[in-house]
C-alpha cells in the first residue's frame, strides 16, 4: 500500500459502492412509465357535476318549482294584458276610474258599518224582540224594492238613448244595466218596465223585449242610487256611453235629486223552492 492509497479521500472512495447504472424494466427493454398527473380542481368539479345524479326528492322539488314558475309567468302575463287596456287612457280618465273604485270601496265600507250597527242594536236593545221585528219590517221593505214589488224614490240619474239608425241591440242595454248595478243602482226602470234580478232582454226586430214587454227607441232609464257613482260608471273609457256612440246612438245622462221608480212587478211564488227553516 502506497502513501497515496492511505490518503483519507482515497480510502473513503474505496469503501463506497460503485455507481449502479439505471435499470430498465425487465423483459421490455423500455424505460419504466411515469404515473399519470393528478386531476385538477376544475376536472374534479366537472366530474362531480356530470353526469347529474338526482334523487326522487330532488326531482319532485324540481317539478314543483317549475310549476310554480310557470304559474307566476302566466299571472304576470295576465296582469300585463289587463294593464294594456288602460295604458292608452288619458290622465283624467284614469283619475275618474280611480275615483270610481274609491267610491265602490266606500260603499262597501258603509254597508259593513250599517251591518255592525244593526248587530250592536240587537245586542244592546232592552227589548230585543221589538227591535228584531222593526228590523224585519225594514228588511222586508228593502227586499220589496229590490224585487220590484214596492215603489221607490231617491236620488239618481236618468239616461236617454236615441237610436235613429236601429243599431242598439238587447245586449248593449243589458251591459248598461249590469254596469249600473255594479255602480250601486238600487232600483232601475226602462221604458216603464221594472228591472229585477230575473230580468232578461231579447232582440225583437227593430225593438227590444224586456221580460216579454216590447220597448223601442228612445230608451229611457230611471235609476235610483248615488249619482256620483252612477254617472262616472257609464262614462268610463270603453264603457257604455262610448260603446253606444260608436253605434251612432245619442246618449244623454242627467243627475237628479229625486227619481221616482213606480213600475211594479207582481210577486211570484216559487214553484219548487220552500223555506228551509222549521
Amino acid at each position: 500500500m502506497t502513501d497515496q492509497d492511505e490518503l483519507p479521500g482515497n480510502r473513503l472512495r474505496k469503501e463506497l459502492p460503485a455507481e449502479v447504472p439505471a435499470q430498465h424494466s425487465a423483459g421490455t427493454g423500455r424505460p419504466e412509465e411515469t404515473p399519470a398527473p393528478a386531476p385538477t380542481g376544475r376536472q374534479r368539479l366537472v366530474k362531480g357535476l356530470w353526469p347529474p345524479r338526482f334523487t326522487r326528492a330532488q326531482l319532485v322539488v324540481a317539478v314543483l318549482l317549475f310549476g310554480l314558475g310557470f304559474g307566476l309567468a302566466i299571472q304576470v302575463a295576465s296582469n300585463s294584458d289587463s294593464g294594456n287596456a288602460l295604458r292608452g287612457a288619458r290622465q283624467e280618465d284614469l283619475v275618474r276610474i280611480l275615483d270610481e273604485l274609491d267610491d265602490r270601496t266606500q260603499r262597501l265600507e258603509d254597508e259593513k258599518q250599517g251591518l255592525e250597527k244593526q248587530r250592536q242594536e240587537l245586542e244592546n236593545s232592552s227589548d230585543q224582540a221589538e227591535e228584531a221585528r222593526r228590523q224585519t219590517v225594514e228588511k222586508e221593505r228593502q227586499l220589496g224594492i229590490l224585487a220590484g214589488t214596492v215603489a221607490a224614490q231617491g236620488p239618481g240619474i236618468t239616461m236617454t238613448i236615441e237610436d235613429t239608425k236601429g243599431t242598439v241591440q238587447a245586449d248593449m242595454l243589458l251591459d248598461a244595466i249590469q254596469e249600473l248595478r255594479a255602480a250601486g243602482a238600487e232600483a232601475i226602470e226602462v221604458n216603464g218596465v221594472r228591472v229585477v234580478a230575473s230580468t232578461y232582454l231579447t232582440d225583437s226586430g227593430k225593438s227590444v223585449d224586456v221580460d216579454g214587454n216590447k220597448i223601442s227607441t228612445p230608451f229611457r232609464f230611471k235609476v235610483i242610487g248615488k249619482p256620483q257613482d252612477l254617472e262616472p260608471a257609464l262614462n268610463i273609457p270603453g264603457g257604455v256611453v262610448q260603446t253606444l256612440e260608436k253605434e251612432q246612438a245619442t246618449v244623454s245622462v242627467e243627475r237628479l235629486d229625486k227619481i221616482v221608480v213606480d213600475a211594479l212587478r207582481a210577486a211570484k211564488l216559487p214553484d219548487y223552492a220552500r223555506s228551509s227553516s222549521q
